[in-house]
């Protein structure tokens, strides 16, 4: 079972994220990132550290991030073609036009504004993880 790569800065939202998957029952490993260049470090790999890249059956993937926003970790996932079929959710508490437009623009698969309330957090993330680690088909490889 590929693992879940969650992209999150914020300590809450990762704790309230992992606490959703985990009351679901996802069974997948989640990978985290606290921020872009460490999203990308272990989507292709980083010599330096150590890290082998891995292939997540989706990204989580948080807008507002440090060093490197969530729309370039994006731009990036979707250039390169070792990456350019992976599930990429966007998961975030922003609600501006242009993220979303943007977020489309560079190949997202879905957006989803998160909910502040946690039984509605625990809402969506059932319906995501339904969706996209059991119902849809995933490309091979």
């Amino acid at each position: 079972m590929k693992p879940i790569l969650l992209v999150e800065d914020n300590p809450d939202d990762e704790l309230l994220t992992l606490r959703a998957l985990k009351k679901n029952h996802i069974q997948n490993d989640v990978v985290v990132a606290r921020d872009g260049p460490e999203a990308l470090s272990w989507l292709f790999g980083d010599e330096s550290l150590g890290r082998e890249a891995i292939a997540p059956s989706i990204v989580l993937l948080d807008l507002k991030l440090p060093k490197i926003d969530g729309i370039e970790v994006l731009r990036r996932i979707r250039t390169d073609p070792r990456t350019r079929l992976v599930p990429v959710v966007i998961l975030t508490s922003s609600r501006e036009e242009q993220d979303l437009i943007n977020g489309y623009q560079l190949g997202a698969n879905s957006y989803i504004r998160k909910p502040v309330d946690f039984p509605e957090f625990i809402q969506a993330v059932r319906q995501l993880g339904l969706y996209w680690l059991i119902l849809n088909e995933a490309p091979p490889g």
